[in-house]
């Protein structure tokens, strides 16, 4: 049996056994976080911090909302339930995989296969769904910075970070929507990338050569730009998936709210929306999985600057981060392993 046979057969054992890996790297990461939640966990108001679990249930409700809007934009009409279970299946991934959200993206379009949704049609919805949820936030950094005008906590550096971020957020929408929008473009910025590629491989494997399969990428391409302009000949309709979007990133932020009120202080909802804002930001392009350190060093940090004192920053930070994952981590793994368990036959229909 050939290397690749084998591979094939056993891809399934092989996916296992690298997420356990890497779930266990991430319970190590995590350690001296769970255990400094479970020495606060006599500081705090425990009855509060249960008020998670609805918001992050309304959470997934906004991501599962903002999925189905998406794919009914391109012509596919998914189920609520379904969407909602890989919505997170996802999360879990993300947080999981070291990959600065790639591996996430790639698992989305295997995901969708079961509903026959395209490669390409999943991918453009991902990233759509990406480029909401920034839109949305620019909005909410806004009334972030108002907030915190109004209780004398603005200053030049407060100033300098939200309007790095908020600019950072518009151009890389306006570059994200002018490549994609274009096929010449899209085809130069495919090409592009994939002589990098295949100059990385042949760097790391002079042997090897990755442009034959690089080739095969040329109808994601085509398929990510055909599908964009579907979206963008519907564009007024992508007012619900903004509205989706907002909900899903004010859900975030009340979460981080409740742990605050958990531990008996009542904060400036500005310095929040402003502190996750570039946690967020930093955590999407962490190689890191979850964006563990980057994440509670940068909260901690802006919230402070923002006049929160560390020492309360610091604990609320982490009690969130962790009992955030233990709410969402293990039903998201379930899903997960069930999906890989299922065959297409035995997978139940995402179709309303």
């Amino acid at each position: 049996m050939s290397e690749n046979s084998f591979l094939k057969r056993r891809w399934k054992v092989l996916l296992n056994i690298g997420t356990f890996v890497a779930l266990a790297i991430l319970l190590y990461a995590l350690r001296k976080d769970i255990g400094s939640t479970i020495d606060n966990l006599g500081r705090v108001y425990a009855a509060a911090l249960l008020l998670l679990i609805p918001i992050e249930i309304w959470n997934y409700d906004a991501q599962t909302r903002l999925y189905r809007e998406l794919f009914r934009l391109v012509g596919n009409k998914l189920g609520y339930r379904f969407l909602y279970e890989a919505s997170l299946e996802l999360n879990f991934i993300n947080n999981v995989f070291p990959s600065i959200g790639l591996t996430g993206i790639s698992y989305f379009g295997v995901r969708m296969r079961s509903e026959s949704i395209t490669a390409g049609k999943a991918a453009v919805v991902q990233l759509l769904k990406i480029v909401m949820i920034y839109v949305s936030f620019e909005i909410m950094l806004l009334f972030g910075v108002v907030c915190m005008a109004l209780f004398g906590h603005v200053n030049g550096l407060i100033i300098l970070v939200a309007s790095s971020i908020t600019t950072l957020m518009v151009v890389g929408t306006l570059a994200f929507v002018s490549i994609i929008g274009s096929e010449k473009r899209i085809n130069a910025s495919y090409d592009f990338l994939a002589k990098v590629i295949s100059k990385t491989i042949h760097l790391i494997n002079p042997r090897h050569t990755g442009a034959v399969k690089l080739q095969a990428g040329r109808q994601l391409v085509e398929e990510l730009h055909k599908n964009y302009r579907l979206i963008q000949d519907n564009y007024k309709q992508l007012k619900w998936s903004l509205l989706w979007a907002g909900l899903a990133n004010l859900s975030e932020v009340l979460a981080i709210y409740v742990v605050f009120i958990a531990f008996g202080h009542w904060v400036n909802i500005g310095a929040i929306i402003l502190a996750y804002a570039v946690a967020n930001f930093a955590g999407t392009i962490s190689v890191l999985p979850g964006g563990v350190g980057i994440y509670e060093a940068l909260m901690t940090g802006v919230l402070a600057v923002a006049g929160v004192p560390v020492a309360l920053t610091l604990p609320v930070t982490i009690m969130y981060r962790v009992v955030n994952s233990i709410i969402q981590l293990p039903p998201g793994y379930y899903f997960y392993r069930r999906a890989l368990r299922a065959t297409p036959s035995e997978s139940s229909s995402g179709r309303a």
